[in-house]
């Protein structure tokens, strides 16, 4: 017995070829852990630094969302539903990357465009994130999304703008339409899930040139991701040229306005193109009377089938179309009445939003 078990720890040893039993691995020596800046690695860490986790508390309801340092005030940019939990009376905690923690109070928020600024005081060595131009990015662009999913903070993903101008709605849980956001997005299929929402997508040389918003879950449709189902690799951003405008009247004003083109759509509407109502709110005019829409030449029952020669479907994607513009601007409108189609222009009204 002994000589057989003498040989098996024999037959053991030369087969590990250890000496002296003791077994030593071999393994790349230290490195520096700095990283090409057009690196996923370098753009996350000269980024991380400005990305902050939002945790709301409010009556009965509890959240997690993202955001970003915008200056050194500091005011930060999230969306929305991200704030909303907390109402007039709840608690928003902001925790930065190296694990501070601060209060936040709420300093305008808008719904139609789900984007709200909140403010932290007394917050030093502040780095805000430098913005990009979202005009300026193409189809197959890399991307770089961060956030706190499933609050998982700073967690960082990567991939590329899957497709640019996508017309999403979301929201809509209250049912009187004065949730919904209209979002001409920027699509990616960077990994995008539940408290993800408000954060940074950054380009290749870490500049915001979306706020993450929302998602497509397979069998739930686009929305924001309040749900709890996760990536399928369809995620939909803000453009950044969009949310500069609205935290930047937000912050100065406390409110963003949106532009109008002051006709009342028919939303029930099941053919192509967004059609003008008979009727407007409590039984008035669906054009309003010296609107932009009337100025232009704009009749209840016309249908508009292209905003500045880009086809639209219904009045949920007329509504994005406007949105993508600012008050004051001139929009080209492709229209069909009785039968004829011809070409209107229009300078956008505005209007407050909530």
């Amino acid at each position: 017995m002994a000589g057989g078990v003498g040989g098996a720890v024999g037959v053991y040893l030369e087969r590990n070829r250890v000496e002296g039993g003791v077994v030593e691995l071999p393994q790349a020596g230290r490195e520096s852990g700095e990283r090409a800046p057009g690196t996923v690695a370098g753009i996350a860490a000269r980024a991380l630094p400005s990305v902050v986790t939002l945790h709301v508390r409010g009556a009965g309801e509890s959240g997690t969302g993202t955001g970003f340092v915008l200056d050194g005030l500091g005011h930060i940019l999230t969306n929305n539903h991200v704030v909303e939990p907390a109402g007039s009376d709840g608690e928003i905690s902001v925790t930065f990357q190296n694990g501070d923690t601060a209060k936040a109070t709420v300093v305008g928020r808008d719904s139609g465009y789900d984007l709200a600024v909140v403010r932290v005081n007394g917050v030093r060595g502040l780095r805000p994130l430098p913005l990009g131009n979202s005009d300026n990015v193409q189809v197959g662009d890399p991307v770089v999304a961060i956030g706190a999913p499933f609050d998982l903070e700073g967690t960082v993903t990567s991939g590329i703008i899957s497709a640019k101008e996508r017309p999403i709605t979301a929201g809509g849980e209250r049912g009187d339409g004065s949730d919904v956001s209209y979002v001409d997005a920027l699509q990616t299929d960077a990994p995008i899930n539940p408290g993800n929402s408000g954060g940074p997508l950054l380009d290749s040389r870490a500049r915001v040139v979306g706020i993450n918003s929302a998602i497509r879950s397979a069998g739930q449709g686009i929305g924001s991701e309040s749900g709890q189902a996760g990536s399928i690799g369809l995620g939909f951003a803000i453009p950044v040229n969009q949310a500069k405008r609205v935290a930047e009247e937000l912050i100065n004003t406390g409110r963003a306005t949106h532009p109008v083109i002051g006709v009342t759509l028919d939303m029930g509407y099941t053919g192509d193109g967004a059609r003008v109502g008979t009727t407007g709110r409590g039984g008035g005019p669906a054009v309003s009377k010296g609107g932009p829409g009337e100025k232009a030449g704009l009749k209840a029952g016309d249908v508009i089938t292209g905003v500045d020669g880009r086809p639209v479907h219904s009045g949920d994607e007329l509504i994005v179309r406007t949105r993508a513009h600012r008050p004051g601007d001139l929009l080209r409108l492709t229209l069909e009445r009785a039968g004829r189609e011809f070409t209107v222009t229009l300078t956008l009204g505005s209007s407050e939003g909530g």
